[in-house]
């Protein structure tokens, strides 16, 4: 291969890195260009696109974005470097130049109004129909805007109120601000929520045009219609928008953008699209703080000290009436701490009297609930007693009825009283638990189970009285979350109940006793009804602490389920039968497991 033909691939290679670089470093640098979104951003949006584009072409080596929001947005957009140009109103350009330093390249032409640079101003707008013919009729009235910042609306309605003498911190009975878009404005008029609304010039035209709203239901206050101006107003009118830069744009830059905005002629999309006509010569500060001053706005310069002397100067009255008032402040505090000192020794001897009738309070609520817990343990503990002496008499009578024992039976009862006893064991831990201040065991639980433990553990009993019980269960039967020894006492508890009743009423022959379990989506509904005598008395009565009808009786049973019940979030209720028998029905509403949902009825 000749030097030649080596050389080549490298001059090739070269040229390649040099193309690449070239286009890498002839990449336009983004710039965003905040603009006032008085329609919502994407009507700014829609607007200034084309404007953006238009600079795109003219100044090649920037691309340029939208950036619509509201003062604030952009206020803050400019303080955190989001945006490098905006195109606002000359109210804002003074607010944001006493804080950084912008440049004004140039001020907009309105499309409307043959061109002019001052087309700013506002419209206070009534309805048609209404009394208001001037300013001074809204005195107190309820007025909207669209905030508190915008020169083309607000403030030039403030600056007219003030030549006249009023104020309008306190002239409006109350000034609601909406914010952007502009329409909720007139809409808020129309709706008779507000008596009038402060817009920018050409709002109404401008919604009547779109068709939002018809001409003839709103009416102009203070109108005027300046030579050359489409749209009435009610104030002066001051200088258009503008665009400017910030101080991070180079020289080189601005210049090229101000010479592409006053190249723009009306014909281009993008002059149509902005709704203006093209750029002029941008007016001149002095011209925008002498507006400021029309309006009375306070630059922002003037330091919190200059501010605070000045309020002294013309409130002198309210400084004296101030330092009057912390005077007699602080000689009231000091009276007051004398005072508490004072009386300290008393309020500690106080203090000292009630702990100790908090600890006596307490002794007696212990012994209280001890002689409680005593009188329950003696209630519940009689039953399983009770039935380890009925089956150890059936085991007896059964031995002794026959000459050879069926020892079968003899297992079956020693069963039972084994069972009986455990139970007797449960009872007294479980009292002892709460005796300990303990909560009761949840678990899952069967109450299908339940019922027939206690079923079996009354069996005896029921066959010796003659009472029939039955159970019938309707749905698909699910699992509980419960205190398994707490709920067999309970209904072991009704079922001895009704067995009483029944043993002490004429139906004592012919007792039955029927319970039917009807499982819901998210609850399981018991009812125990027999056919005794029925309630003789308001069920809250019988549910009483120590409230008894029996004469061997304590008065705990019932209280002691309705406690149960409610440790479950459950519902115990008490009633006579509504089928036209005689009896009492106990239902006990309990939540299936896992279920959040409050008990129905």
């Amino acid at each position: 291969m000749s030097v030649k033909g080596m050389k080549l691939p490298k001059i090739l290679l070269c040229l390649f890195i040099i193309c690449f670089s070239t286009s890498a470093w002839c990449k336009p640098q983004e710039f965003y260009v905040g603009v006032l979104a008085n329609w919502g951003h994407q009507q700014a949006v829609e607007r200034w696109t084309p404007m953006m584009e238009y600079l795109n072409e003219q100044v090649p080596q920037a691309e340029f974005h939208v950036y619509p929001g509201n003062f604030e947005a952009l206020n803050l957009a400019m303080e955190l470097g989001q945006i490098q140009f905006i195109i606002t109103n000359p109210g804002q350009y003074l607010y944001l130049s006493n804080q950084y330093p912008l440049s004004w390249l140039a001020t907009m032409r309105s499309k409307r109004h043959n061109g002019t640079t001052t087309a700013i101003g506002s419209a206070i707008i009534v309805r048609a129909d209404s009394d208001y013919r001037t300013l001074y009729d809204l005195k107190g009235k309820i007025v909207a805007a669209s905030d508190p910042h915008a020169l083309g609306g607000y403030q030039a309605t403030v600056g007219l109120m003030h030549s006249l003498g009023m104020d309008p911190e306190t002239y409006f009975g109350q000034t609601k601000f909406l914010g952007f878009p502009l329409d909720p404005l007139l809409y808020q008029v129309r709706d008779g929520n507000v008596d009038a609304a402060i817009t920018p010039l050409c709002t109404l035209e401008d919604m009547v045009e779109r068709g939002l709203i018809r001409r003839g239901d709103y009416r102009v206050l203070n109108p005027s219609r300046p030579e050359g101006i489409e749209c009435q107003c009610s104030t002066n009118l001051y200088p258009n928008w503008s665009f400017a830069a910030n101080e991070s744009v180079s020289t080189d830059l601005t210049k090229a953008i101000t010479q592409a905005l006053l190249d723009l002629t009306p014909d281009t999309e993008a002059a149509m699209s902005a709704q203006l006509k093209g750029w002029t010569s941008p007016i001149s500060q002095l011209a925008v703080i002498k507006l400021f001053k029309d309006l009375h706005v306070k630059s922002p310069d003037s330091s919190r000290w200059d501010s605070v002397k000045q309020w002294l100067e013309d409130n002198r009255h309210w400084g004296i009436l101030s330092v009057l008032v912390f005077t007699i402040a602080t000689l009231y505090h000091l009276w007051i701490e004398y005072r508490f000192h004072q009386k300290s020794s008393s309020l500690i001897e106080s203090e000292r009297q009630l702990k100790q009738q908090a600890v006596a309070l307490e002794r007696l609520q212990s012994a209280s609930i001890i002689g409680e817990i005593g009188a329950g343990l003696a209630h519940e503990i009689n039953q399983p007693i009770a039935a380890i002496t009925s089956y150890s008499e059936g085991g007896i009578m059964r031995l002794q009825g026959q000459d050879k024992a069926d020892v079968q039976a003899c297992i079956e009862l020693l069963e039972k009283i084994h069972k009986q006893s455990t139970r007797a064991g449960e009872v007294v831990h479980r009292i002892r638990g709460l005796l300990r201040r303990r909560e009761a065991v949840m678990v899952d639980v069967n109450i299908l189970t339940l019922v027939e433990e206690s079923i079996s553990l009354l069996r005896i009993e029921l066959t010796r009285r003659e009472i029939q019980i039955n159970t019938h269960i309707k749905g698909e039967p699910f699992f509980i979350t419960a205190d398994r020894v707490g709920l067999l006492q309970v209904l072991i508890n009704l079922i001895k109940n009704s067995l009483d009743a029944i043993a002490d009423s004429d139906n004592a022959r012919q007792g039955k006793i029927q319970i039917d379990l009807d499982f819901k989506e998210h609850q399981v509904n018991i009812s125990i009804v027999d056919n005794g005598p029925g309630l003789a008395m308001e069920a809250d009565t019988l549910m009483a602490t120590f409230y008894t009808t029996k004469v061997e009786g304590l008065g705990l049973g019932l209280a002691i389920c309705n406690e149960v019940i409610k440790d479950h979030d459950g519902r115990f209720m008490l009633a006579n039968r509504s089928d036209g028998q005689t009896g009492c029905v106990a239902t006990l509403n309990l939540k299936k497991r896992g279920s959040e949902l409050a008990i129905e009825l």
